[in-house]
């Protein structure tokens, strides 16, 4: 065995090669010559920028420019509007019909200053993010202690004015999953912990971020208050952050807490839905919706969540336009103001429920492979999603046996009208490390993904959109 280290600079000892060795590489054995590819590899990976893949095609092309061009949405802003100008010359532009805003208004709320400081019993200062709905603290910030829950059961139990003056902290255990499914539970912190701390008598409230990453991120999202309970401030940290103050809480020491959250409510503010569509042959047919949110949160520029969602539908109507003039009308729906509470979806049922519809369809879920499919059908159309199974299956796309719900803009509609319901249910495992934050941006976005989303959403559209018979879901 030979000696492969010598002494460098400052102590420090190096590798060296065998002294049997020219320049050109002769006698390297095939351990010293996989180190030195490997060193080259390496050299050469660090003098190359990071150059995020792009795609091509339609829906990459909205998806790219609505988040270049326009970037974040919040519900209400000058933003917003400009994404429905931008919605309304693009989908024209790519020639679909009947293109429109139809306005209504929304309750205002604007984000203000942010910041966190742990100043007791160590100092540490905390990435956070106030929620939708969030009231603000009083001029200068507000100081209290900050009061540990591990769950929102633990803050349910707590006593009715335990928590005066004080500011509560809310845990959970929110895991990633393919589905999604943890959304839901561990979703319920944010949209309701914050109300339930103000029941309690807290001076205000902060969760740890609805999400799966590990980042120093913190998620937005909404949150909500019951009329008569007055809304307090309420923030997201960061995992990292909360994992923090989880680990102070576990030694017993007391903590307090400096919080600046100048977000407010600011009274009526405009949004609006965009509709455009591809005229069926018979206008007599009901037609076949298929739906994505406009907005976003502001944190990053919403690609995921949900620019993508609207790069797919508008690319699978077109695809399905390209093979011929469709049976029956396919609408789009890019609705306004979803993450505020779902008010693109409501207003749309309010001045739609009138109309019968024969399918609805949402792609709110992100950009990664639909690798399942869901549907609510009644018994007349069971052999019609037996087809657009088997269709699926041909792309490895797996038949479910949960209950195909739509996605939140859609929602009302179905449940006023009770049409036909179809989930691709997309590939979720790391969809809640994005999900509301800073990182929620094109880079996140797979070309090849979103063109297999593509090629889903067209089989399908492309069959329920020259059915004949009619459609209806139970």
């Amino acid at each position: 065995m030979f000696d492969t280290t010598e002494m460098g600079p400052f102590g420090i000892r190096r590798l060296s090669p065998p002294p049997a060795i020219n320049r050109q590489g002769a006698g390297l054995g095939p351990v010293w010559k996989a180190v030195t590819l490997a060193l080259l590899l390496s050299a050469t990976a660090a003098a190359d920028p990071v150059v995020a893949k792009e795609g091509t095609g339609i829906a990459w092309d909205i998806t790219a420019d609505l988040t270049t061009e326009i970037g974040a949405r919040l519900a209400g802003t000058d933003r917003e509007a400009a994404a429905r100008d931008w919605a309304v010359a693009r989908l024209k532009k790519l020639g679909f019909a009947n293109v429109r805003v139809e306005p209504f208004t929304i309750p205002g709320w604007v984000r203000g200053a942010e910041d966190a400081h742990l100043i007791h019993p160590y100092p540490h200062r905390l990435a956070i993010t106030a929620l939708g709905n969030s009231a603000p603290t009083p001029a200068g910030g507000l100081d209290g202690d900050l009061v540990y829950f591990a769950t929102l059961d633990d803050l349910k139990a707590a006593p009715a004015g335990a928590l005066a003056g004080k500011i509560a902290f809310i845990d959970h255990a929110m895991k990633p999953t393919q589905d999604g499914s943890s959304y839901g539970p561990m979703g319920v912190v944010r949209r309701l912990g914050p109300a339930i701390a103000a029941g309690k008598g807290a001076a205000a409230a902060i969760i740890r971020s609805i999400g799966t990453d590990n980042h120093r991120n913190p998620h937005a999202g909404g949150t909500s208050f019951d009329e008569g309970t007055a809304p307090i401030p309420a923030g997201a940290v960061a995992n990292p952050d909360a994992d923090l103050i989880a680990r102070i809480a576990r030694t017993g020491k007391p903590m307090r807490l400096n919080l600046v959250l100048e977000s407010k409510a600011v009274g009526p503010l405009p949004s609006g839905n965009v509709i455009a569509e591809i005229p069926g042959r018979d206008r007599s047919l009901p037609p076949v919706l298929l739906a994505c949110h406009l907005d976003s949160w502001d944190l990053g520029t919403g690609a995921i969540d949900n620019a993508a969602g609207c790069g797919i539908i508008t690319a699978a109507a077109k695809q399905v336009q390209a093979a011929g003039a469709p049976l029956r009308t396919i609408r789009l729906l890019w609705a306004g103001s979803e993450e505020v509470g779902l008010l693109g979806g409501k207003a749309y049922a309010a001045a739609h429920g009138g109309e019968p519809h024969a399918v609805a369809m949402e792609s709110d879920f992100g950009a990664d492979k639909v690798w399942r499919v869901h549907f609510n059908v009644g018994p007349d159309n069971v052999a019609l999603a037996d087809r657009i199974a088997a269709a699926l299956a041909r792309m490895g796309i797996h038949r479910g046996n949960d209950r195909a719900t739509g996605g939140p803009d859609v929602r009302a509609i179905i449940d006023r009208q009770k049409p036909a319901v179809i989930d691709l249910k997309q590939d979720g495992t790391r969809y809640f490390d994005l999900h509301h934050t800073p990182d929620d941006t094109l880079d996140k976005v797979d070309p090849a993904h979103l063109d297999q989303n593509v090629a889903a959403w067209t089989a399908v559209v492309g069959i329920v959109a020259n059915e004949p018979g009619p459609m209806a879901g139970n």
